[in-house]
């Protein structure tokens, strides 16, 4: 049964506001500028049963928006206006009905879906509302709200369910496969939306040269046919192109890059979008930053390889290249040159044009998404880091050298794991990332982020538990000989399936 309810109008008589209000959330940007929201941004309303849309404003026609975005923003409010079992047609009652408005009510009347009227901003009494304009719209009885105060909310709310009926009981899966959360992130321009457009097989999104089409966080899911004829589920984030915040050029802009922000913490992986042609940039060192800050699990995207081939097809060489293979190898080493701080991270070149390799980055989702949950056992953990800090010895800082007593793991997502050491502030950042590095490649832990719980000796008080941790290392030293510990290690291996599996 379909339970989609749009909300459409002109630009700038308060669409996304009630849509924020009816989500109880701030999803969509509002702003005073007209012509903000582009895409069809959508939300699940839990209490009521139902799907909400909101649209850009129909008629626009700004000085800052190029024809082209705004024909491809009134083909998604056609989409939006197409799917909706029910149409909420929001005017402002403060500045009256226009021309546009009565040319908005002819078209949904003709589109023969159910549609209920809804004049905006009536924040006080109705004395400022002109009831027979809006009557001859011939869309019947008006719903006065405040979108931004209130007024009206509730009335609003039993009116859609009016219209759409009682939400059926949906009986639950007896084991119900939770959709995995995965987010497109990057420069603006980088291919996000059309990379969105690819996985969801149809042009939702709206992708454009223009750098900055996207504004809002679009969240969409859809199903993935895996190579072992499974289906998975995943939700899609697209976002907007992160631009510094010294480069952010109005107030739009600024919301933009937080909704980009707070959809890194909303997700499971993350997929960082870097140009095959301009290789990383300081911009995008930045925006992994930001993924790595929040210890997301991160694959890193390397779009437009079409072009990289097409350059190697039509002149046979791409100076200084000797092939593609030599241009991808030198690309890799050059990304993790810049973004040291993601060892490991899967690098999948795709094309959003022609589809090439696509379907590797959601394999690449599953797996690290599927390491997140591993188990590290902790002999093998503690043979591990004894190794590496023998292998090459943290550096002496006032004299003294950073030394791990002992060794376990406290929690996934990230995987947490408590160092007991004899001084944590001993441990500069260059040696936590060979550290990182070193586990990370030990236990294949691709793209995994990890974070160190540090335990320092407290100063000056003998007798701690440290002497402890010691004896529990010495004695996992002296349990078993190295042929027992092997086996053991061998045994206590984390599986880590693929959808190839």
């Amino acid at each position: 049964m379909n339970r989609t309810v749009a909300i459409v109008g002109r630009p700038n008589v308060g669409k996304s506001r009630l849509f924020n209000r009816l989500a109880r959330k701030r999803i969509s940007i509002v702003h005073d500028q007209p012509g903000v929201t582009r895409d069809v941004v959508s939300t699940d309303i839990a209490d009521g049963g139902y799907t909400l849309l909101d649209t850009g404003g129909i008629g626009y026609r700004g000085s800052d928006t190029p024809a082209a975005l705004t024909a491809a923003s009134e083909e998604q409010v056609e989409f939006a206006i197409a799917t909706a079992a029910l149409i909420l047609f929001v005017v402002d009652g403060l500045d009256g009905i226009s021309g546009l408005d009565a040319k908005i009510a002819e078209r949904l009347r003709k589109s023969g879906k159910p549609v209920r009227l809804v004049v905006n901003k009536a924040d006080f009494d109705d004395e400022k509302i002109d009831l027979a304009e809006v009557y001859r719209l011939g869309l019947g009885e008006p719903l006065r709200v405040s979108a931004e105060h209130g007024r009206g909310e509730s009335e609003l709310r039993a009116a859609i369910i009016e219209a759409l009926g009682t939400a059926p009981e949906i009986e639950e899966a007896r084991d119900p496969q939770k959709p995995l959360g995965v987010c497109f992130i990057g420069r603006p321009n980088v291919g996000k939306s059309s990379l969105s457009n690819r996985l969801l097989q149809s042009d939702r999104l709206i992708v454009s040269e223009v750098p900055g089409t996207t504004r809002d966080a679009i969240e969409l899911p859809f199903e993935f046919i895996g190579r072992d004829g499974k289906s998975y589920p995943f939700r899609l984030i697209d976002t907007a192109g992160i631009k510094a915040a010294t480069k952010l050029a109005s107030p739009v802009e600024y919301f933009s890059r937080l909704r980009s922000l707070d959809a890194i913490k909303e997700t499971d992986v993350v997929f960082l979008v870097l140009d095959a042609l301009e290789g990383v940039t300081q911009q995008d060192k930045a925006i992994a930053g930001e993924a790595v800050k929040e210890h997301k699990p991160i694959v890193l995207v390397v779009n437009k390889w079409d072009l990289v081939k097409r350059a190697f097809k039509e002149r046979g060489a791409f100076e200084p290249y000797k092939s593609e293979r030599d241009y991808r190898e030198k690309y890799e080493k050059a990304l993790f040159d810049r973004l040291y701080f993601t060892p490991g991270s899967p690098v999948i070149f795709v094309s959003a044009v022609s589809g090439y390799e696509v379907d590797r980055m959601l394999n690449a989702a599953v797996k690290v998404n599927r390491m997140m949950d591993a188990k590290l056992p902790t002999a093998k953990l503690n043979r591990a880091i004894e190794f590496l800090t023998e292998r090459t010895p943290p550096p002496a800082i006032g004299g003294k050298r950073f030394r791990v007593y002992y060794a376990t793991q406290t929690g996934n997502r990230p995987f947490r794991i408590r160092l007991f050491c004899n001084r944590e502030e001993q441990l500069s950042e260059q040696y936590r990332r060979y550290l990182e590095a070193g586990l990370v490649d030990e236990f294949g832990l691709a793209g995994c982020p990890i974070y160190f719980d540090l335990v320092g000796k407290p100063k000056h008080e003998p007798g701690t538990s440290f002497s402890a941790m010691r004896e529990a290392q010495e004695q996992l030293r002296q349990k078993k000989p190295a042929a027992k510990w092997r086996a053991a290690e061998q045994s206590e291996e984390p599986s880590h399936e693929t959808l190839e599996d």
